[in-house]
């Protein structure tokens, strides 16, 4: 057996949460439900525009999210990322060794700024993503562990990686290493705005051949240029051996060699999105790793998902992942 089930790589950021209404989005110009990048100064002058609301801190990042989902269920991870030696780097490196996470941020850090996310949430419970990179998008192949990932059943890539061209060429460099290494590949999109403005980024990962493809409705329409959904799902059955699409209240839709899988969505009262497809991943991840069938980690996937929309922040806590999980033990 592997040490880890799953070595990830993506942007280290320390979350920061916020409920907001649709209005400040429009003054502030950022699009609703979707990852815009900003400066150091642009990020600081939106803080000074929500002096005094309540704010909700994490070590986050979609990679980070996953990861720590996957822990949270029992499994087993490994993420290498990049912080700074600053207060949010010590936030980041003690919260995601307190979730159980491993990682190299033991070791000697960087002079600089660790990355920060803001997360808007509206009161339709839709997220849009403020993000300043800092360091992380100086996260290179000097983050990578060849040892560490031969360790591992999956690497996990997270999309946001190809925004950076120290972060791409890491991408398809750790691909190579797992196919070297007999390491299935995962791959999130991440947001459809990878798809429109870095896009070769993603085609070059895909290039390697990839094993789960991860993607929500919106990403997969973008990626595939398709009309309808349908005509989607088989362009994406050839992008990879397996395929989880999310589609929000309407559950997920899994393909395993061009056959899909409706695994149907939980009615809940969502108030906040925001992690719904990392946990998504995590808990898909965690199945498939640790002996469910393909039909019964998508459940636990849809379960765990459709909990965590139904209350604020990213992931789960942990004994409300034991529980789903043992639900979904009972039920199999």
């Amino acid at each position: 057996m592997k040490r880890f089930n799953v070595y990830g790589i993506g942007h280290a950021l320390v979350d920061m949460e916020f409920q907001v209404e649709d209005a400040f989005l429009m003054q502030a110009g950022l699009q609703k439900g979707s990852m815009t990048l900003v400066d150091e100064a642009q990020q600081q002058q939106l803080l000074l525009q929500l002096a005094g609301k309540k704010c909700h801190r994490a070590c986050g990042g979609s990679a980070a999210n996953t990861l720590i989902g996957l822990a949270q269920f029992g499994g087993r991870g490994f993420y290498s990322c990049q912080v700074a030696q600053d207060e949010s780097g010590d936030f980041f490196a003690q919260a995601l060794r307190a979730d159980g996470v491993e990682n190299q941020l033991d070791l000697p850090r960087p002079a600089g700024t660790t990355g920060r996310c803001l997360v808007f949430i509206t009161p339709d419970a839709e997220r849009t993503m403020c993000t300043h990179l800092g360091i992380s998008e100086q996260f290179s192949t000097s983050q990578l562990s060849a040892p560490v990932l031969a360790q591992a059943e999956y690497l996990y890539i997270e999309g946001y990686l190809v925004s950076s061209p120290s972060g791409r060429e890491a991408t398809v460099a750790a691909a190579r290493m797992a196919r070297q290494q007999g390491v299935k590949i995962a791959l999130t999109f991440s947001d459809t705005s990878m798809i429109t403005y870095f896009r070769p980024g993603l085609e070059a990962i895909t290039a390697q051949g990839v094993d789960l493809l991860f993607c929500n409705e919106s990403e997969a329409m973008a990626f595939t240029g398709c009309q309808t959904l349908v005509q989607a799902q088989k362009v994406l059955a050839e992008q990879a051996e397996l395929v989880g699409l999310t589609l929000g209240a309407q559950g997920a839709a899994i393909a395993y060699r061009g056959e899909w899988l409706h695994i149907p969505g939980i009615a809940v009262q969502a108030i906040d999105s925001n992690g719904a497809g990392d946990l998504f991943a995590g808990a898909l991840l965690y199945g498939l790793t640790n002996g469910m069938t393909l039909p019964q980690a998508g459940q636990l996937a849809c379960r765990a998902s459709a909990l965590l929309v139904t209350q604020a922040g990213a992931r789960l806590k942990a004994d409300q992942a034991r529980t789903i999980l043992h639900q979904q033990e009972q039920s199999s």
